[in-house]
């Protein structure tokens, strides 16, 4: 078995054998504008403990050494509002699987920063700028896979990645569908913020940037399912899981996954979550971010957002491992 294991750990494309997760903080330069914060989780062989990430504890060795050859890279995209912690749970568990996973900031559509939350085409941008700094500039960046890259997304998040893995929206849909459902979250936010909806009329299809490095995709409730058809989603070749929340009242039925579901050219490995809502796909808050952010915390009557976690991270783990061989 000890000789198995070896001849495992210096094949290309196995696990890394390693005992704990490390975990680093880093800006990444971002042209004129301010550096992107990102983190990332890799592997390592260095005893972890407790260390303070936003409103959570994660234990992970800090700075720590890389361990393992070969690894594949997996880049996470937030949803509105979120921040690079917001899926520190699969980024946690994608690490111990022998993964690196590095989630960027996007800045102007985090939590403490919503002075560009439409300008969406800024997203995909910034997580092209990610991967350009894991595989170019980061200091593993020798022990990194090129070739084995991956992508995960929720909400905004998984629009992001579907542009990144080929998909064109078209914003001009926006219009006629808020003309039909002007109750839904999306248009009554616009409508507060005083947001013409006309305004996805003037984007461009050029400004969406796509990376061919990205060779599988998992997202879960993408927003904004409805903008691309079947023509926006031709480009997206990709294998692609696709996680649906069956009681999604914040993107209800069946305008946002469904649409990604059915227009896509490869048809998707679609999950949906019995009684499960938008945001039970973010990890399980504390007691004082529940007190802070109950629209995001509380989860329907019954329904165990940490057993959703222990399954749902499984899942997206095993996905990647299958599809990145």
């Amino acid at each position: 078995m000890a000789i198995v294991a070896l001849l495992l750990a210096m094949t290309p494309g196995a696990p890394a054998l390693a005992a704990g997760v490390g975990f680093q903080k880093v800006d990444i330069p971002n042209g004129a504008e301010p550096p992107l914060t990102a983190g990332i989780w890799y592997p390592t062989d260095a005893p972890a403990t407790p260390h303070a990430l936003g409103d959570v504890t994660q234990t992970v060795a800090a700075d720590a050494p890389i361990a393992g050859h070969h690894l594949p890279l997996i880049v996470l995209s937030h949803g509105g509002g979120g921040w690079y912690g917001a899926h520190y749970d699969t980024a946690l568990a994608l690490a111990r699987a022998g993964f690196v996973a590095a989630a960027v900031s996007h800045a102007g559509d985090t939590f403490d920063d919503q002075s560009r939350v439409l300008q969406l085409w800024r997203r995909p941008a910034q997580l092209h700028r990610l991967v350009d700094y894991m595989l170019d500039d980061w200091r593993g960046r020798e022990r990194l896979d090129a070739n084995r890259v991956g992508a995960f997304g929720f909400s905004n998040g998984g629009f992001t990645v579907l542009v990144a893995a080929g998909g064109v929206p078209d914003l001009s849909k926006i219009a006629p569908f808020c003309e039909v459902h002007p109750d839904h979250d999306l248009c009554e936010a616009l409508r507060h913020a005083g947001v013409d909806v006309r305004f996805g009329a003037n984007v461009p299809t050029g400004v969406w940037v796509h990376d061919a490095r990205i060779k599988a995709v998992v997202i879960a409730a993408p927003s904004f399912g409805f903008a691309f058809g079947r023509a926006g989603l031709s480009g997206v070749r990709v294998p692609l899981q696709l996680w649906s929340a069956a009681d999604d009242r914040h993107q209800p039925h069946p305008w946002y996954d469904e649409p990604v579901r059915d227009d896509l050219p490869r048809a998707p490995d679609y999950r949906v979550v019995a009684n499960a809502g938008h945001y039970d796909f973010l990890p399980p808050c504390d007691a004082r971010l529940a007190r802070l952010r109950p629209e995001i915390c509380d989860s329907g009557p019954g329904f165990d957002r940490a057993a959703l976690h222990q399954r749902f991270n499984a899942a997206v783990v095993r996905s990647f491992e299958s599809m990145l061989r």
